[in-house]
């Protein structure tokens, strides 16, 4: 096994300010198909020599990188006790992977395994308690992790997508039909060939700026943070040209919950009551089974509220910190 050097970005280049209670350093690790990925690695400055910790790999939202979201849980579970890793996924940010800008159902959700097997042989890791955070999009992606790998003793699935599903039915399940399905795959076929025929490929915008009069509410919200200084990254696919054109084209035929029901670790599903997505959230907490699974609802919060708080504390850092002290016995 070997990695490659990836000339990470030595500034502290985030979308939040650096904390004096944390040690902070950029890693890398790799997934079983041989990509290195990029980190950024949060200690407690305060934590004990010696004592291995419990440890939390974060990932999200769908699009985003690690100087965005995930680093922000990440840096504030670190300033809560734990030992924190946020990642960029195969193929976008400061991570490994050819061609740029390609999603996969199979590789992201190994990609939060392989950060599980980087955090298990740490020597400041306890490898029996190790959680992970999936935010927006990858919300779907640790539960389906969760579902795969009982390393994961605890998983939190944040302001949740189902990929697979929005990639099948379209949102709210308003293109729910064979009929819609298959002229999906026609578009993505011909897009294939056009690719193919250019030698490029083609990339489908990220959120959509400028806004137009009849945008959505949750479309403005993403602008509101994507596109603004507020959570505006130039490494995030979201904040500039979007993912490939067919970059996320398998999950259409690949659901990833299937065996959700078959997860015996914890997880807790946090959403805002006011969010878009909520319908997702509950429903994927609805196949959960034991009494060791928890829905949050956040009262009034947006989806992206809980990406940074939205202004508003949305974010219930203690409950988060709650759980993970429960279920990995901090």
């Amino acid at each position: 096994m070997s990695e490659k050097n990836l000339g990470l970005t030595a500034e502290w280049d985030k979308t939040f300010p650096k904390s004096a209670s944390t040690h902070h350093e950029k890693v890398t690790f790799h997934n079983r198909y041989g990509i290195t990925l990029a980190a950024d690695l949060y200690r407690p400055r305060d934590a004990a020599a010696g004592a291995p910790l419990a440890a939390i790999a974060v990932c999200g939202p769908f699009g985003a990188v690690k100087e965005q979201c995930a680093g922000l849980y990440a840096q504030t579970l670190a300033e809560r006790g734990f030992l924190t890793l946020a990642f960029d996924p195969s193929f976008t940010g400061e991570s490994g992977g050819e061609p740029r800008y390609m999603a996969s159902p199979d590789i992201n959700t190994e990609d939060f395994l392989a950060a599980v097997d980087y955090l298990s042989c740490r020597d400041d890791v306890d490898a029996e308690r190790v959680g992970i955070v999936g935010i927006c999009g990858w919300g779907g992606l640790a539960i389906n992790a969760a579902a795969l790998d009982p390393r994961v003793k605890a998983t939190v699935a944040s302001t949740m997508y189902d990929m697979s599903r929005i990639a099948a039915k379209g949102y709210f399940d308003e293109a729910d039909s064979a009929e819609a399905r298959q002229a999906q795959r026609r578009a993505l076929a011909e897009q294939r060939t056009r690719d193919y025929a250019s030698g490029t490929y083609e990339r489908a915008g990220g959120v959509v700026d400028p806004l137009p009069a009849d945008a959505p509410q949750f479309v403005r919200d993403y602008h509101d943070y994507y596109k603004t200084a507020r959570g505006y990254h130039p490494r995030s696919l979201n904040s500039n040209e979007g993912w490939n054109a067919i970059g996320t084209q398998s999950f259409l035929n690949q659901p990833i919950l299937a065996y959700a029901d078959e997860i015996e670790s914890a997880v807790m599903v946090l959403h805002g009551a006011a969010a878009h997505s909520c319908y997702m959230g509950e429903d994927a907490f609805s196949r959960l089974t034991g009494d060791n699974k928890e829905l949050v609802l956040v009262p009034g919060a947006t989806h992206t509220d809980l990406y940074d708080g939205g202004g508003k504390g949305a974010i219930p850092w203690d409950k988060i910190q709650g759980f993970f002290e429960k279920y990995l016995q901090q």
